[in-house]
């Protein structure tokens, strides 16, 4: 089994179901990042970026605060949103999954097992 890295929030259900999902597949060794508590820094964001294929891949425009600072009403450049994410984990959309070099944002059932059937 490669290095399996589940970038999360311990009490998010979607990230919770995520967890599961991968123990269910018998991925129990994973290296869980509460995102909250061990924030990212710009090149970590970066490299989940590369992983992902783009920061728009991995950029939340869910967030309370995406609204709030009304960054819904102009185009964000990939240094902006990095920036942001960097500064505020609540711009990372999750769960992130980081499996044989690649990465995937956000969870559902058909995409993280397309992820995991690739390697």
């Amino acid at each position: 089994m490669q290095n399996v890295t589940l970038h999360w929030l311990p009490n998010c259900s979607t990230c919770k179901k995520a967890k599961s999902f991968l123990e269910q597949r018998g991925i129990r060794d994973l290296n869980l990042r509460d995102i909250k508590t061990e924030p990212l820094d710009r090149r970590e964001v970066e490299t989940l970026a590369e992983m992902a294929g783009g920061v728009g891949e991995i950029f939340s425009r869910r967030a309370v605060k995406y609204r709030e600072m009304k960054l819904n009403e102009r185009a964000l450049s990939d240094s902006e949103m990095l920036d942001l994410i960097a500064g505020e984990y609540t711009f990372l959309k999750r769960p992130v999954l980081v499996y044989n070099g690649k990465a995937i944002a956000g969870f559902t059932d058909k995409s993280w097992d397309r992820l995991l059937a690739e390697s």
